[in-house]
């Protein structure tokens, strides 16, 4: 995400959803400009431009209750008197503010507390998928282990755990399956063992200066040496434990609440993978963590 910094008067929503469309994209504003009278007009001539590069811009039904673990344009209803919408951009899922190009208050807060009155996606016009090609062996460690008795309840470092097949870590809320993001139908993909790399909290600096604690990323595994977003769709090992990388673990608004702001908008695609457990084993803190195939 590009951070685009505007001079002058506050802008109105033409002009804050043009910064909104300049970040998400990592684009120059100037590309951009538009003379529109409104933000409908605004848009026609935008979607012109994305057609152009491979991209739509999608209006999204129900933008209030929108899930999406990516990014995407959100519409405001005028505040505070005001006659004039505003536009933000969200992220995760639940959705977050990660941009306010008109308050930097609304930073970090969660969707379902703001009038969000129209959404908007910007996808690629291709949606086929190529897979990365795979790498040199790649190899880390772990750094330390968390878990939670309950959703939403203080992680605890612990020097070793049991993995259980298909269900987490024991004594952790998902091998409970009482963790806040548990399918309800008691059975998902993705939700057996979380993990971050312990780089990306050592430099991550929060607005206020200071730095998370390991634990308090609320993932299980802090690992060190290795890339784990490489991890998605592949099988590895943690100690004698045999896993599958299902996908980024990315930072929603959630977990914000729960920690500090800045959380958010700081871990976006570094928030480490989340992944399911294929073998039963223990999990201790130094154990390796090595890439094996691509399911």
């Amino acid at each position: 995400m590009l951070d685009v910094e505007l001079v002058g008067e506050e802008p109105g929503v033409v002009e804050s959803f043009r910064v909104c469309l300049s970040s998400v994209l990592e684009v120059p504003l100037a590309s951009f400009t538009s003379t529109a009278p409104d933000l409908h007009a605004a848009i026609a001539g935008w979607r012109t431009w994305l057609a152009g590069r491979g991209f739509g811009l999608v209006s999204i039904a129900n933008a209030s209750t929108f899930q999406w673990p990516g990014y995407w344009i959100a519409v405001l209803e005028p505040s505070d008197g005001s006659a004039e919408q505003a536009t933000v951009l969200m992220f995760g899922t639940p959705a977050g503010v990660v941009l306010s190009p008109h308050d930097s208050a609304l930073l970090g807060r969660a969707a379902r507390d703001l009038p969000v009155r129209a959404g908007y996606i910007v996808a690629p016009l291709d949606p086929a998928w190529r897979a990365a090609p795979l790498g040199p062996e790649r190899v880390g460690y772990v750094e330390a282990i968390a878990i939670a008795d309950h959703a939403e309840g203080p992680m605890r470092r612990v020097s070793a755990v049991r993995a259980i097949p298909r269900r987490g870590l024991e004594g952790d809320r998902y091998a409970k399956r009482a963790g806040t993001f548990t399918p309800r139908s008691g059975r998902g993909v993705g939700y057996d063992l979380t993990l971050i790399e312990a780089e990306v909290l050592d430099e991550l600096t929060l607005p206020d200066g200071t730095r998370m604690e390991y634990a308090e990323s609320r993932r299980n595994i802090i690992t060190r040496g290795i890339d784990l977003n490489a991890l998605v769709g592949m099988r590895f090992r943690v100690g004698e434990v045999q896993c599958i990388g299902r996908r980024l673990c990315e930072p929603c608004a959630h977990l914000e609440r729960l920690t500090r702001k800045g959380v958010l908008r700081g871990l976006i695609h570094k928030g480490g993978l989340r992944a399911d457990i294929l073998s039963e084993g223990t999990i201790e803190q130094g154990a390796a963590v090595q890439a094996l195939e691509r399911s």
